[in-house]
């Protein structure tokens, strides 16, 4: 099995990777084991392509180099961005894979998932669901790492079995030249496997709880963990209020058991992504040490929203700090956390970002409030004045109005230009009577491109969606249920889905082969000889969908 069209090495993959290798392989080894009759060469070689790669710890070796060559590929030409959705379960995950390689000529090139702690808090607690607080069960991160990876995994084995029986068939019906071509298509099979970027929140705890679960997330197959410098138990969404940073020096100490974690167990490139919340978070549960002007410490501190005092006007239990000779006290909230000087968000996360980029980092996230390209522009142009290759991973996030920000970017742009913007009115942009217009229609070309130009100028190396599945499952349930329980009965289902899946070519609808009913059949006449009792026969009305 050919890896090498990624620009991969095979040595994360053990063991021969052709179809004849493997045969010829299996075919010693049973020749010198006489007593495993029934074993046969070719069921061994076949099965051995289709569990390519065995642990977690393979996955994540492979998919970082993936990622390493991804990201030098981009530094070179930053029209080859990168591109995620984010997946809750494994099956959405198996799905979104089989639907790329169908459309682009069975290829996975720079296209990814994530890992949403969002989703997991959402969907996948024991608690039920709940907001984005880090309250969910963090063993359910590196759980569902997995369960990604077993699918990806599964549809290898789906689709190469297919190819085997292809080849089956070829063979018997004599055709050399089919036989050849199907042999090729297994060399050169393009795995299902990518590069997962794994949200591990602000790190569940402290610095020694963050290197444990980013080795179990490691484990399971992560080769890329995304990691924020919010406090741990004040942890928010961030697209929500009330973020709490924490002083360098501790997001550092996070950073380092991830490196340690990756170095630990084999991963050698291991990518940590670093992100900042700081544009939307105006306070700080600590104000960090500084042990003189101008090291990090007092640069975090010059940011706290201070009152000057004097040392005979310290009242009981106030915390003072001393800068260029004066005394001041820090604004401290009744929760007992400190607020920075409004308008200090954006020098604050090119602070970060630098910090983190020179303590480990490999990517950025910048979580901003709206999706604009000269917004995120300005921060990385000037983080790139300090670190020139510098490059994010973004949230193209559904908490953003997608619709109605570009709309009025469009509408403000068209005023300040001075065009007729009489027939638009800024406030309802969002109605359907807008959609057709010239106004809607640029700004659709806008959300069009915003990915490509925002790579060329904003350096944003990975564009992803976090939560698209979870919106997607919502709105084709409302769908069908709409239709199925309503006047159009069966027929809300058939025509909408059935016969949309079949004349679109969707794998499952045979899902009894989705599910590995004909992989599990093969599996039978390895094992049984003619004696297996399979599925997959003449009354089996998978048969139907041809």
């Amino acid at each position: 099995m050919n890896y090498q069209s990624r620009g991969i090495s095979d040595q994360a993959i053990q063991g021969p990777s052709s179809y004849k290798a493997e045969l010829t392989a299996a075919e010693a080894l049973l020749k010198d084991h006489p007593a495993w009759n029934g074993v046969t060469a070719e069921a061994v070689a076949r099965m051995r392509l289709q569990n390519r790669f065995k642990t977690g710890l393979d996955i994540a070796r492979y998919t970082a180099d993936v990622m390493r060559a991804d990201m030098a590929a981009y530094d070179a030409d930053p029209t080859k961005y990168t591109q995620s959705l984010g997946c809750w379960h494994g099956f959405i995950a198996q799905q979104k894979l089989i639907s790329i390689k169908k459309h682009f000529g069975g290829k996975t090139d720079r296209r990814y998932l994530y890992l949403s702690g969002w989703m997991i808090a959402a969907l996948r607690s024991e608690f039920g669901p709940l907001p984005d607080q880090s309250m969910h069960e963090k063993t359910s991160v590196p759980a569902l790492i997995e369960e990604l990876y077993t699918f990806l995994r599964q549809a290898d084995a789906r689709e190469l079995n297919d190819i085997f029986r292809e080849l089956d068939a070829a063979r018997k019906a004599g055709d050399k030249a089919k036989e050849a071509a199907l042999i090729d298509k297994i060399d050169n099979f393009q795995t299902h496997v990518v590069p997962v970027i794994a949200d591990i929140d602000a790190g569940f705890g402290n610095a020694e709880a963050t290197y444990l679960l980013a080795k179990k997330m490691i484990e399971a197959g992560a080769c890329a963990l995304q990691i924020e410098n919010q406090v741990s138990d004040e942890k928010q969404c961030g697209h929500q209020d009330g973020k709490v940073t924490v002083p360098h020096e501790v997001f550092i100490a996070k950073i380092r058991a991830c490196r340690h974690a990756f170095l630990e167990l084999g991963v050698d490139n291991g990518i940590i992504v670093t992100r900042t919340d700081s544009l939307g978070a105006g306070l700080t549960q600590q104000i960090a040490v500084s042990h003189k002007p101008g090291d990090l410490g007092d640069q975090y501190n010059s940011f706290l929203d201070c009152d000057e005092v004097d040392a005979s006007n310290v009242g009981n239990g106030d915390v003072i700090i001393s800068r260029n000779g004066k005394l001041l006290r820090p604004k401290r909230l009744p929760s007992n956390l400190y607020q920075f000087r409004s308008g200090t968000g954006v020098d604050r996360c090119v602070l970060d970002s630098i910090t983190s980029l020179q303590h480990g980092a490999d990517l950025l996230w910048i979580e901003t409030e709206r999706p604009n390209i000269a917004q995120i522009a300005e921060m990385v142009d000037r983080i790139r004045e300090v670190i020139p290759n510098a490059k994010l991973a973004y949230n193209n996030s559904p908490s953003f109005n997608w619709t109605l920000n570009f709309r009025w970017q469009v509408f403000d742009e068209w005023k300040a230009a001075g065009k007729d913007v009489s027939k638009y009115n800024r406030a309802d942009l969002m109605k359907v009577e807008y959609d057709d217009t010239p106004l809607a229609i640029e700004a659709d070309n806008l959300i069009r491109t915003f990915q490509a130009d925002s790579a060329k100028r904003a350096g944003i190396f990975h564009h992803l969606i976090t939560l698209p599945t979870y919106h997607t499952a919502a709105l084709s349930t409302d769908n069908l249920s709409k239709e199925y329980f309503g006047d159009q009965g069966m027929l809300g289902y058939v025509k909408n889905v059935q016969r949309a899946e079949i004349r679109q070519g969707i794998a499952c609808a045979k899902h009894q082969n989705m599910a590995g009913s004909d992989i599990g059949d093969d599996h039978k006449e390895y094992f049984a000889g003619e004696a297996a009792l399979k599925a997959g026969g003449a009354h089996n009305t998978m048969n139907q969908f041809g």
